[in-house]
């Protein structure tokens, strides 16, 4: 087994390393599955790029996926597990994916996608835990044929393929950014870069938000440093609290909205559990409200980070529980090797206190890379490794960054990045329907939600509010699609059919 794993098993013989709602394993039984893994990974024929997608609830065998294929120099595709088969299948063949991993809750999806996939001439295989199909090579069956001696470390790691929508609709590939992957030219470089990771001087790593984000895989990589992790199916507030309790965690990784569903809870319902063994918890997805993060603080103590950025750069401003007090609000300075700018309409820099967009300078000149799409990569970068993750804000005098608005259509909800061109694709296509616009609305426990503002056919006869929220609904993932619909006369499209969605969101957060 992995020479972590065997010491661990050595020295922790009893320990559970990996737990999920449902089993668990001891640190001999994860090195032996991972060796499995990554061996059988090491012996196929998965192209040029080396990529295999996981499209899968969270589960232990979702983490031993990526963590196997990484050991087996594969590069692993999370795929949302919301996704219709359709929009997996677009992410198969522009990854070039030769293996699909699946679960029983996405097991026809999975299947469905892999045959579109099939039908544009991707070679690819379906490997599915707790299923039974004849198209799908059972998981304990493909682990059983896996060497389970431990593969070689000279090989070359590879970094996740992530997909992020796209504002026109189709999702980007983006790789995991230098400042999130441990790089190295070969694994027995990575493995011992892996083991810088602020999450690892703390014990029990809890999991809850869904691991095709790159805040909860970061979990699956502790395990290298001989952390052990606690996998939540899905986030419940009060189921979180017992596993804290019952589990003694230490650290996790958490967005804004989970904050506001344990708020939530009743006082009796908190009372009853004991989170004092929480020491970090960072959070990512979307800025958090002052109020919140405040109730947060007050009731676990000041154990959380903010971790501002995305996933196609990694993280470019921080700040820790004690700096936020003493600067409510912020997302907290840049961090290497990024520094701020704020520019103004004009592209020229703005003095301290002073409102504009956003931008982000790369000291390594990387930027922002989409490997399969030059001209998104370019247009991503104002200039060589300068880029802006589309917000405007300022920054004080001690260099602390504060969100104040948003300059591009992207709508964040629960952590979750909705591009709203893909909502907009589909309902403009609805009978009833002349034209369509998304945007972000306030939402109390989202922080905001998708609402299409649509000017209809017949103005005097409009269609059916909940039948075209479903005609949305049936076509595209359910996340994506606005939850609200609102008529209107019109959207204000300029002579070049441009829509000015600042204005169109301003009178719904000044109420």
């Amino acid at each position: 087994m992995p020479a972590f794993a065997s010491d661990l098993a050595r020295l922790r013989p009893d320990e559970i390393a990996v737990r999920d709602p449902n089993q668990s394993f001891t640190w001999s039984q994860v090195g032996e599955i991972l060796n499995r893994v990554a061996n059988r990974v090491l012996a196929a024929d998965l192209g040029e790029r080396r990529r295999v997608a996981v499209f899968a609830e969270n589960a232990a065998e979702t983490a031993f996926s990526h963590l196997g294929c990484l050991l087996g120099s594969t590069s692993t595709v999370p795929v949302n597990f919301h996704l219709t088969a359709e929009e997996a299948a677009y992410i198969l063949v522009d990854s070039d994916s030769r293996i699909v991993f699946v679960g029983p809750e996405t097991l026809e999806r999975g299947i469905e996608a892999a045959r579109l996939a099939r039908l544009q001439g991707l070679l690819i295989d379906i490997v599915g835990w707790d299923v039974s199909h004849q198209e799908v090579t059972d998981w304990s069956a493909w682990l059983e044929a896996g060497d389970p001696s431990d593969p070689s470390l000279e090989v070359v790691p590879r970094a996740n393929l992530l997909y992020t929508s796209g504002t026109t609709g189709l999702p980007k590939g983006t790789e995991l950014p230098p400042t999130m992957f441990a790089g190295g030219s070969t694994m027995a470089e990575h493995l011992e870069g892996m083991k810088i990771n602020r999450f690892a001087d703390y014990g029990t790593h809890l999991v809850v938000g869904p691991m095709y984000h790159t805040g909860p895989l970061n979990g699956m990589r502790l395990l290298v440093r001989g952390v052990p992790m606690v996998i939540l199916a899905k986030f419940d507030a009060e189921s979180t609290l017992a596993t804290i309790q019952e589990s003694k965690t230490e650290s996790s990784v958490m967005v804004p909205t989970h904050f506001v569903r344990l708020l939530a809870l009743p006082d009796e319902v908190k009372a009853k559990y004991d989170v004092s063994s929480m020491k970090l918890v960072a959070h990512t997805g979307a800025s958090c409200p002052v109020d919140v993060k405040r109730a947060m603080i007050d009731w676990w103590g000041p154990i959380f980070t903010d971790a501002y950025g995305a996933t196609e750069v990694g993280t470019t401003c921080s700040i820790s529980s004690v700096e936020w007090l003493a600067n409510p609000g912020s997302v907290g300075r840049a961090v290497p090797p990024f520094s701020v700018l704020v520019l103004n309409d004009d592209g020229d820099e703005v003095a301290a206190n002073t409102e504009g967009r956003l931008f982000f300078k790369d000291a390594t000149g990387r930027g922002v890379i989409y490997p399969n799409d030059a001209e998104k990569t370019k247009a991503a970068n104002i200039s060589p490794g300068v880029f802006t993750l589309g917000e405007i804000g300022y920054v004080n005098e001690a260099g602390y960054v504060y969100i104040t608005d948003r300059f591009s259509d992207m709508v964040v909800s629960g952590g979750v990045n909705i591009y709203p061109a893909e909502a907009e694709q589909v309902l403009v296509q609805h009978p009833g329907l002349l034209d369509v616009a998304c945007i972000g609305v306030p939402h109390n426990e989202m922080g905001e939600e998708l609402k299409a503002l649509a000017i209809p056919r017949d103005v005097k006869n409009p269609p059916d509010a909940k039948e075209v929220l479903a005609f949305c609904r049936e076509r595209l993932s359910h996340f994506k699609c606005p939850r609200t619909i609102e008529f209107v006369d019109d959207l204000g499209r300029n002579t070049m059919g441009k829509i000015n969605k600042r204005k169109l969101r301003a009178p719904y957060w000044e109420k």
